[in-house]
């Protein structure tokens, strides 16, 4: 028993001086405001599960835990970055790696670069944490263009918005450092918004994206000597896009948006471009968390998988869904049934014509 005593004495000195090094950090903090923990045991149990590195982490006051995907998440020294078959991140265009962050463009004229993820996403809820610093030395509007983060169906396709392609299927958000409107009166840049998009809608670069977008704030990101972050949430078809900017280790609130349909499968990626003028676009990291949600049996029906992304209450123009591949039986007996129809035409038709010649060579004679 004493033996035990000691154990259990030691256990929590080690869990205390674990709380007190967390405690000093700024994740810490911001993890820490967020959790709801019931009693004295729930919070060991946690406290065991960070130190070791695993395990789930409780989110909110419901019963709702997030799991780190390394298979969707990217941090420093970057080891899961290249163009291998073995590699969860591509980079496109002028990205690179540094030692410190994942440059997606310098701080130069007509660039653009992006960083995808090559493992489709297949969670039903889930959480983004972006970590990313916008910075260069351009002046008051003299900066440009902004990062963008994507969950779309399509990779690794260069493009005007952000630099990734237009008419893009999925959901986009921009950091916008730049007001291309020549009468920005209601609103101060750099801009967040949002955008979801079933690929028959164009990004308007003149307008900053307004006709499409589902909401937006300002978020004064550039030239920080603090970190900044950004987080996706999608939960329950619940979209909610928050930030972490004025070095208070707080999450604020930025967008929310009820309704939005998202199909799984999409892949994650984030890209950034400049024009005439500039800024060095850096990520920091990415980290992508799954989400375990109680669902009732009405929200399981509700829920279901959807084809194409879409907004309840939002009117996008018609896109017809993609038909699934046809598989390799299907398309036999398809071609084979054809053969057979096609002969049995002609043998009917050969019969026809044979029988009416006979009765043309019967009324001759």
């Amino acid at each position: 028993m004493v033996r035990a005593a000691g154990r259990a004495f030691n256990e929590g000195t080690a869990v205390g001086k674990m709380a007190a090094t967390l405690g000093s950090s700024g994740w810490w903090q911001r993890w820490r405001r967020r959790v709801s923990a019931r009693n004295g045991s729930t919070m060991l149990l946690l406290l065991l599960l960070l130190g070791s590195g695993q395990g789930p982490r409780q989110v909110g006051a419901g019963q709702t835990f997030e799991y780190l995907k390394r298979e969707h998440s990217l941090s420093k020294p970057y080891q899961g970055v290249g163009t291998g078959s073995s590699s969860l991140w591509n980079l496109m265009g002028n990205a690179m790696v540094m030692t410190q962050y994942i440059r997606l463009t310098p701080d130069m004229q007509s660039k653009q670069g992006a960083l995808w993820n090559r493992v489709p996403c297949f969670l039903r809820d889930w959480e983004l944490q972006v970590h990313f610093k916008i910075h260069g030395q351009g002046k008051k509007n003299l900066h440009g263009d902004g990062l963008a983060i994507w969950y779309t169906k399509d990779r690794m396709q260069p493009g005007p918005v952000f630099g990734n392609m237009d008419k893009f299927v999925g959901l986009g958000v921009f950091v916008d450092t730049y007001p291309n409107e020549e009468k920005q009166q209601e609103r101060v840049f750099p801009y967040i918004s949002a955008m979801v998009n079933n690929g028959s809608l164009s990004y308007d670069h003149e307008r900053d994206g307004r006709p499409t977008e589902l909401g937006g704030c300002t978020a004064i990101v550039r030239n920080l000597h603090y970190d900044t972050f950004l987080v996706i949430r999608y939960v329950k078809r619940h979209l909610t896009i928050m930030m972490d900017i004025d070095g208070k280790h707080e999450w604020r609130d930025c967008i929310e948006v009820p309704g939005v349909r998202l199909p799984r499968g999409y892949y994650f990626g984030t890209s950034s471009i400049t024009g005439d003028l500039s800024d060095n676009h850096d990520v920091i990291s990415l980290k992508l968390f799954e989400l375990t949600v109680e669902r009732t049996p009405e929200e399981e029906k509700l829920h279901r998988d959807v084809f194409l992304p879409s907004v309840d209450n939002m009117k996008l123009p018609e896109v017809t869904a993609p038909l699934p591949p046809l598989s390799g039986l299907a398309l036999f007996l398809i071609v084979f049934f054809s053969l057979v129809s096609s002969v049995f035409a002609i043998v009917i038709g050969i019969i026809l014509y044979n029988k009416w010649q006979d009765q043309s060579r019967k009324r001759f004679y």
